[in-house]
C-alpha cells in the first residue's frame, strides 16, 4: 500500500515494461559512453570483461532491484522504509538524490545531441579535429546549451506527466524499436566502410597481453560500466518493478532486458569504430565531448557524413530521452506515493527543479564534471552497494520468496543468486566506490581547484 490513498498505476503489457526497462538502460551510457570506454581501455579486452561482468554483476543486481520494487509496490524511499529498519530505511533517499542529480546534467548532454542532429542537417560537420573541438566548446556551454537543455527537459516532463500507460509505456513502444532498427541500419552501413576490417579486429579480437598488462584499469572500468549501463543503483528498476503484477517471471524479464541492452551497446561499437578507423581518428581519445569531437570530425570526412551523423546523433537523442523519463519517474513516483501530489504537478515541479540544477552544468563543463563524478562514482555506487548488503545479508529469504513468484521453486538457484549478490556484486561495488571517492578527490584538488582559482 502507498502512504496516501492514490490508485497505483501498472504496466498495461509485459512488452511495455520490458521496453521501458530497456529504454532506461539504453541511453547515453550505451551509445555515448560505451564505445569510448572500449577505446580508452584498449579495445576487445575491455569488451570481453564487460560481457563477463554483465552476467556476473549486472544480472544478479538487477534481480535484487526487481524483487524489492515488486514486493513493496513502492518508490525507492517507500520500499526501503517497508523492508528496512533503523538506518537502512533511509537508503532510498540516496536513490532519489542520485536520479535527481544525474538527470539535471544528463539533460544538458542530451541537449547537445539535439543540437548536433540539427547541426548535421544545417551545415554538416567539421572534418578538422581541432576546429571540431572549438565548435564543441562553443556549443556545449552558454545560452545555446541552456536552450537545448530546456527543450529536452520539457519533452521529459511532458511524457512523465501523462502517466505510466499513456505516457511512458506508449513512448518507449515507439522509441525502443526505432533505436534498434536505426542502430542495426547504421551498423550495416559501417560494415561497408574501408576501415571496417581493421576496426573489427581492434574491437573483436582480444589481445591477452594487453589484458594482462592493464587488468587493474580494465577490470574496475568494465565492472562499473556493466552496472551503470543497466540503470542500476539509481532506483529505476525498483520503481519500474513496483508497477508489475505478481505473475511476472522476473528472471526471464531481466534476461531479456539485459540481452537487448547489451546487444545495442555491442552494435554501437560496430558503428563507431569503423567510422573512426576509416577517418583515421584515434579511438582512445576519451572525454565528455568524445563523440561530439572525434566522431563528429569523422563524419565530416565521410561521403554523406552530414546525413549519417544526423541520424546517429538523432538516435542518441532518442536513447537519452528513453533513459531520462525513467530517472524522472523515480523522483516523481516518490512525490505521488508519499506526498499525494498529482502526477502532472509532480512532473512539472520536479522537472523544473532539475532544469535549474542543470543550468550550472550548461554554463561550464567543469561544473558538469563536478556533478557527474559525484553522482556516477559515489552516489550511484553507494546506493547500489547498501541495497545489495541489505537484501543479500539481511533479507535473503524475502528476496528468494519474491523471485519465486511467477517462476516456481528455484531450488539451489535461489541460494546461488544470493551468494552471487553477497560476494562478487558487493565486492566489485565496494572497490568501485573506493576508486570513485579517490578519483573525485583528485578532481576536487586538481581541475576543479584550478577552475575556482581562475574565477
Amino acid at each position: 500500500m502507498s502512504s496516501v490513498d492514490i490508485p497505483r498505476e501498472q504496466w498495461a503489457t509485459r512488452v511495455g515494461f520490458i521496453f521501458a526497462a530497456v529504454g532506461s538502460a539504453v541511453g547515453l551510457g550505451n551509445i555515448w559512453r560505451f564505445p569510448f570506454q572500449v577505446g580508452q581501455e584498449g579495445g576487445a579486452g575491455f569488451l570481453l570483461m564487460y560481457l563477463l561482468f554483465i552476467v556476473v554483476i549486472g544480472f544478479p543486481a538487477m534481480l535484487v532491484e526487481f524483487v524489492v520494487g515488486r514486493r513493496t509496490e513502492r518508490n525507492p524511499v517507500g520500499a526501503l522504509k517497508e523492508i528496512g529498519s533503523g538506518i537502512w530505511q533511509y537508503v532510498g533517499w540516496i536513490f532519489i538524490a542520485t536520479g535527481f542529480v544525474i538527470l539535471s546534467y544528463y539533460s544538458v548532454v542530451a541537449g547537445w545531441t539535439i543540437r548536433y542532429t540539427i547541426l548535421g542537417l544545417q551545415d554538416g560537420y567539421i572534418a578538422d579535429a581541432a576546429e571540431a573541438e572549438g565548435q564543441f566548446v562553443t556549443l556545449a556551454s552558454g545560452l545555446d546549451a541552456i536552450l537545448f537543455h530546456a527543450i529536452f527537459m520539457a519533452a521529459v516532463i511532458a511524457i512523465v506527466a501523462v502517466g505510466i500507460e499513456r505516457g511512458i509505456e506508449l513512448a518507449v513502444k515507439v522509441m525502443v524499436p526505432a533505436i534498434i532498427i536505426i542502430t542495426i541500419g547504421l551498423a550495416i552501413y559501417a560494415a561497408t566502410l574501408p576501415g571496417a576490417g581493421e576496426a573489427y579486429s581492434y574491437y573483436l579480437s582480444p589481445e591477452w597481453g594487453v589484458i594482462a598488462d592493464n587488468w587493474q584499469s580494465i577490470v574496475p572500468a568494465a565492472a562499473g560500466q556493466a552496472f551503470f549501463t543497466l540503470s542500476l543503483g539509481m532506483g529505476v528498476m525498483i520503481t519500474y518493478a513496483s508497477y508489475l503484477g505478481e505473475d511476472r517471471n522476473l528472471a526471464e524479464d531481466g534476461a531479456i532486458i539485459i540481452g537487448f541492452d547489451t546487444s545495442i551497446a555491442f552494435i554501437t561499437g560496430l558503428i563507431v569504430f569503423p567510422i573512426l578507423f576509416t577517418a583515421g581518428v584515434d579511438p582512445a581519445d576519451p572525454g565528455a565531448g568524445a563523440i561530439f569531437v572525434s566522431l563528429a570530425a569523422a563524419f565530416g570526412d565521410l561521403t554523406l557524413g552530414w546525413l549519417i551523423g544526423a541520424v546517429f546523433f538523432g538516435t542518441v537523442a532518442i536513447a537519452a530521452l528513453s533513459s531520462a523519463i525513467s530517472l524522472m519517474e523515480v523522483v516523481v513516483s516518490y512525490i505521488i506515493d508519499e506526498r499525494g501530489i498529482s502526477r502532472p504537478t509532480a512532473a512539472i515541479g520536479i522537472g523544473g527543479a532539475m532544469f535549474l540544477l542543470g543550468v550550472p552544468s550548461a554554463y561550464d563543463l567543469v561544473l558538469l564534471d563536478l556533478f557527474d563524478l559525484f553522482a556516477d562514482q559515489i552516489l550511484l555506487v553507494l546506493g547500489g552497494l547498501l541495497l545489495m548488503i541489505l537484501v543479500g545479508w539481511s533479507l535473503p529469504d524475502l528476496a528468494v520468496d519474491e523471485l519465486q513468484r511467477g517462476i516456481g521453486d528455484l531450488g539451489s538457484l535461489g541460494p546461488a543468486w544470493i551468494w552471487a549478490v553477497r560476494i562478487p556484486v558487493i565486492l566489485v561495488l565496494l572497490v568501485a566506490l573506493v576508486l570513485g571517492i579517490l578519483d573525485y578527490y583528485e578532481f576536487l584538488t586538481g581541475p576543479f581547484a584550478e577552475w575556482v582559482g581562475d574565477q
